[in-house]
């Protein structure tokens, strides 16, 4: 039976180069919200031999994820070259929206209860080997703790509504000039919080979750916060540069592999030594600049 993956965001960046990668053994379901994408995307994967499928997904509505999930598991029946049913051995969850792509609201939504989304959807289906894999951000490792509103994280596991409220009102305590880039914090933190949190639960089922945290990556998404955050970010990396796609991929790839059978419940940084290189007062310097 052929061992299936769900990439959403795949039909660009981060998330095709990493369908590139696990298309070598799995058949491949990419997901996104733009249909032309996905239909370049799966052309593309198509051309290189994988198995590949292409499925337009809001993660932001449970019903659009749960048809991605229903779609992945039963015959190919969409864009591209699906002809069997396999099981989904993995998820890798890398769709989501930088500071300069929406409001404050529209970033909690799309990124923090998307990831709650796909992570349910996912725990749904999890059986012995199975692998969730949430991409987060460097950015999710920079708000003091003391200014990270768990109180509200928690709200995931009983209130959504309740919970993108309570997020999106703290990401606007920030002046306005920084609100959504304020969300995007919040949210990768939340992504770090809740794959930990959901660790004992995915567990249970001999199933293991983890998160990633980029840095600077030459993606589209990385190069339209060049000139503020992902720009300054590389300033004070280890390595002064922006990485390559394919890099961050054979790290989100490995991970939701059958290789790393013990690691579950971590969040793994892959930002070319940023956080290494970083202070409180460097942090005070960059969001000013920002």
């Amino acid at each position: 039976m052929t061992q299936t993956v769900i990439i959403t965001g795949g039909a660009g960046g981060m998330g095709l180069a990493t369908a590139k990668i696990m298309g070598r053994d799995h058949r491949v379901v990419i997901a996104d919200v733009n249909r032309e994408r996905l239909d370049a995307a799966v052309a593309e994967l198509t051309g290189l031999g994988i198995e590949a499928e292409g499925v337009v997904c809001d993660i932001t509505d449970r019903a659009s994820v749960d048809a991605l999930f229903a779609t992945a598991t039963r015959s190919g029946t969409g864009t591209g070259t699906g002809t069997g049913t396999g099981t989904v051995r993995a998820v890798v969850h890398s769709a989501g929206v930088s500071p300069q792509m929406g409001t404050a609201e529209q970033i909690i939504r799309i990124n923090a209860l998307g990831t709650v989304n796909v992570t349910q959807a996912a725990l749904a289906i999890a059986g012995e080997g199975f692998a969730l894999v949430n991409v987060a951000s460097i950015a999710g490792h920079m708000t003091p703790k003391l200014l990270t509103p768990t109180r509200s994280f928690r709200l995931a596991l009983t209130d959504l509504p309740r919970f993108v409220r309570k997020l999106t009102s703290a990401a606007k305590l920030a002046p306005k000039s920084m609100h959504s880039g304020s969300a995007y914090s919040v949210s990768k933190g939340f992504v770090i919080w809740y794959s930990q949190e959901m660790a004992a639960a995915f567990g249970a089922k001999g199933a293991r979750i983890v998160s990633v945290s980029p840095g600077s990556f030459d993606t589209a998404m990385g190069r339209l916060e060049e000139a503020k955050a992902s720009g300054k970010l590389v300033e004070y990396a280890a390595l002064k540069r922006f990485g390559k796609p394919e890099e961050v991929a054979e790290v989100l790839a490995f991970c939701a592999s059958d290789k790393p059978g013990y690691l579950t419940g971590v969040d793994i940084l892959c930002d070319g030594g940023t956080k290494a290189g970083l202070d409180f007062e460097s942090m005070i310097a960059m969001a000013r600049a920002s």
